[in-house]
């Protein structure tokens, strides 16, 4: 599986779907990663999520609660299962040389699949590092925030 590094013609990171795999458009700019998350969420692949956090990244699913590695993915599974899309509407972003804070209004909010209306939304409060190839990648997604 490979990483792309361009960019979709609305200038705005993409995810393309392949033979082998998810392909993740990261970027270069701290402010875009969560819409590069949203883009990986909305393909419905776990493995492309996947792609947007650097390894040993920390997701927390549920107020008090982080995981990792293959639980990280699992994790992100069980929100994919929900079969809607997210929406990010980014608040803040802090950036520290290759350190970045998120703040990051989000909703998941459609008909689930028993049927019935489904509204989740939150703050986020995540961190981005930037890495040797120069683009974000998580390493702590707390879509919870201060809960």
């Amino acid at each position: 599986m490979s990483i792309e590094s361009s960019v979709g013609p609305d200038h705005a990171p993409s995810v393309t779907l392949t033979a082998h795999g998810p392909d993740v458009a990261l970027t270069t700019v701290a402010g875009d990663h969560p819409t590069v998350f949203a883009r990986a969420f909305n393909s419905g692949s776990a493995d492309a999520v996947s792609q947007v956090y650097e390894d040993g990244g920390v997701f927390v699913p549920e107020p008090g609660r982080q995981v990792t590695g293959p639980a990280l993915t699992a994790a992100n599974a069980d929100f994919l299962a929900l079969g809607l899309p997210i929406s990010v509407h980014p608040r803040h972003t802090y950036v520290a040389d290759d350190i970045a804070l998120l703040i990051v209004d989000w909703v998941i909010d459609g008909t689930g699949p028993d049927g019935a209306h489904l509204h989740i939304e939150g703050t986020a409060t995540d961190v981005a590092r930037r890495g040797s190839d120069g683009r974000w990648r998580y390493v702590i997604d707390n879509p919870f925030g201060t809960a």
